[in-house]
């Protein structure tokens, strides 16, 4: 369930920071220090948890080398980042989206 719950709100909040860094009213060339940050304090905050997905590619590619366990628990690293992003751009659009 923490892992769950972890790499929704952090998927989550990374997809927040990415629609608002890249927004057309931020000067441009700011928003890959942001998104850079973002994903550097994610990785702090998830590894001892998860050991950091937030990308169902790298997760994929990992547990088809390791199979077995690492198979079984895939959805959750599919289903998690998915779901994150969707909190995060409805929330985007309930508060960032602001012209």
């Amino acid at each position: 369930m923490s892992a769950l719950l972890i790499e929704v709100l952090l998927t989550a909040f990374f997809l927040f920071i990415i629609l608002g860094s890249t927004h057309g009213r931020v000067p441009t060339g700011f928003a890959p220090i942001a998104i850079g940050l973002a994903l550097t304090l994610i990785h702090l905050i998830s590894i001892p948890v998860t050991n950091t997905s937030v990308n169902p590619a790298r997760s994929t590619g990992q547990a088809l080398f390791v199979g077995g366990w690492a198979l079984q628990q895939l959805w959750l690293f599919w289903l998690a980042p998915i779901a994150g992003a969707v909190i995060g751009a409805i929330a985007w659009k309930a508060v960032g989206e602001k012209d």
